[in-house]
């Protein structure tokens, strides 16, 4: 028996014997994920991928609330490798979250066991590498938790469920694309976009007649807003990233880098095949992918023209995000009605204003919040916090704040201290010409407005404190502002990251130290058993 299979016998044993901390009647789900190099030809020529078991895209999970899930990772490449899981809160334990503030990397011939339990979630989300730039080949993939059987969803069942995940794609591999990073040349406009890791008209959803479907859509991009249509049908929102929406029609959506929707879709047109189209928003040049929604007893193959998308238009897009809102009658993962709880009435403690800058540190571009561009030291945050390892990292408050004007970026560690539940008001103000989209681990929040120009206070008479739809990435619009509500309700460590990744890896990013004085398993869990050392924190 190998070293990696005994460790993954022994902590299954161990998940088992853990009643004190996960209910017994709760399901398990047991995964061996082997990552490793591949040959993939996405544009029609051979280029190396990273796969899943073999697979490119990685294989799409579905499970079910509550669900425990045990993955034992098996690192195949040649540099150090981790998964995070896009939108899921892990509660209790940024342990799990698969990022370098949290965790230490995965070394190469090596294996570590994630062991999470999807506590109170429903939605649409995916997976994919949070290291260096090893999205940009591969490794990611579509992950939908779906209501246990007894808490009925708000929306005619459908028939099936499509999981589509949209990418833009280059034809320089991971190593490539870091190369230019880190010799301080732009990041490149893509190459291509891709559905399913896949290029034009390859990609077949198949119905019947007069059925209803639902589409799960994640852009799992790099950089790129996409817009995403269905030629001759209207689409029924009904969920963005673990909200029940009001379900209203749409001829296209708007999903902005890191985002996903559910769409319901009904086939009563003329029994032929239609276009599933995603194109690039607010790009020079517009890049434009189709896959195929085919009706089963179509003769017909798809013909265009395509369904008209929207230009540049931003003033468009931002009326289009305000008109998606919660269904305040609707369940969640729990029977409870969501508008039971009234965001909008609750005490704001705290205001962070949040800017991102760009600039020059020694000739190479760097980004950065509020002129800190976050550098992940070789000690995790959260191990050097939890073993109190001095030097690694200081909670500074002056980074909730943006220096006016604008002044040199400095890199370190950027850590921001908050207190447990705290219910925070967060203002993204963007400085650029170009949409911003910033993604939240741990928590979810509400996306209580859209703007042009430059926040105040008076903009706070602006806020939707009714039914604003929760979700974990928003965007920020060019020379504009959005604000979120969030109810810091779990304890850790969690990354507020651009989730333009390029931007990201280039330090646009911080974390949130969320903590009380209380140590208690009811507020935060244990590190886990197979904790990895690494940096400072090596035994």
């Amino acid at each position: 028996m190998t070293k990696a299979v005994l460790l993954h016998s022994l902590l299954i044993i161990l998940a088992f014997s853990c009643v004190s901390l996960v209910k017994a009647e709760d399901p398990y789900r047991f995964f061996t994920w082997e990552v490793t190099y591949g040959t993939i030809s996405p544009l029609g020529f051979l280029q190396r991928g990273i796969l899943i078991n073999g697979q490119f895209p990685g294989p799409t999970l579905d499970w079910v609330t509550n669900d425990n899930i045990i993955i034992n990772v098996i690192n195949k490449l040649d540099e150090p490798f981790l998964i995070t899981w896009n939108g899921i809160k892990q509660r209790k334990s940024s342990w799990q979250d698969g990022v370098l503030g949290t965790n230490c990397p995965i070394p190469p011939n090596s294996n570590w066991t994630y062991t999470m339990q999807m506590k109170d979630q429903i939605g649409t989300y995916n997976y994919f590498p949070s290291t260096l730039m090893h999205r940009a080949s591969g490794g990611f993939g579509g992950l939908n938790l779906h209501a246990r059987s007894v808490i009925p969803v708000p929306y005619p069942e459908p028939a099936e469920e499509f999981t589509v995940l949209v990418s833009d794609w280059w034809k320089a591999d991971h190593k490539t694309l870091q190369q230019t990073l880190d010799s301080g040349n732009a990041f490149p406009f893509p190459d291509a976009i891709l559905i399913n890791g896949s290029p034009k008209n390859v990609v077949s959803f198949a119905g019947e007649k007069g059925q209803r479907y639902l589409f799960r859509v994640s852009n799992i991009g790099f950089t790129t807003s996409i817009n995403f249509r269905i030629q001759g049908h209207n689409m029924t929102l009904v969920e963005v990233e673990g909200s029940h929406t009001l379900q209203e029609k749409y001829e296209w959506i708007d999903v902005h880098v890191g985002q996903s929707v559910a769409v319901l879709v009904t086939l009563n047109m003329e029994s032929k095949d239609y276009f599933i189209v995603a194109s690039t928003r607010f790009t020079k040049p517009i890049l434009t992918t189709t896959a195929i929604l085919h009706y089963n007893d179509s003769t017909v193959t798809a013909s265009g023209p395509l369904p008209v998308a929207p230009t540049y238009q931003l003033h468009l897009s931002m009326k289009h995000a305000r008109t998606i809102r919660w269904n305040l009658t609707a369940n969640a993962a729990r029977p409870n009605p969501q508008g039971s709880f009234h965001y909008g009435q609750i005490p704001i403690v705290r205001t962070l204003i949040l800017q991102n800058t760009a600039a020059k540190v020694d000739g190479k571009t760097r980004y950065a919040i509020n002129g800190v561009s976050h550098v992940n030291p070789a000690t995790p945050l959260k191990l050097a916090d939890w073993l109190n390892i001095p030097d690694v990292f200081t909670l500074n408050l002056t980074k909730s704040t943006p220096m006016t004007p604008p002044g040199p970026v400095s890199l370190e560690p950027s850590v921001i201290g908050l207190s447990l539940h705290d219910f925070v008001e967060i203002v993204f103000q963007n400085t650029e010409n170009t949409v911003q989209t910033w993604h939240l681990d741990g928590h979810d929040f509400w996306t209580v407005a859209f703007g042009n120009g430059q926040w105040n206070t008076t903009m706070r008479r602006r806020y939707n404190r009714a039914d604003a739809t929760t979700r974990n990435t928003v965007q920020v619009y060019p020379y504009g502002w959005s604000v979120i509500l969030v109810s810091l309700d779990n304890k850790g460590m969690w990354n507020l990251r651009s989730a333009n990744w390029a931007r990201q890896y280039l330090g646009q990013q911080l974390y949130f130290k969320v903590w009380n004085d209380e140590p208690s398993l009811f507020t935060e869990y244990n590190p886990p058993v197979n904790q990895l050392f690494c940096g400072l924190a090596h035994p």
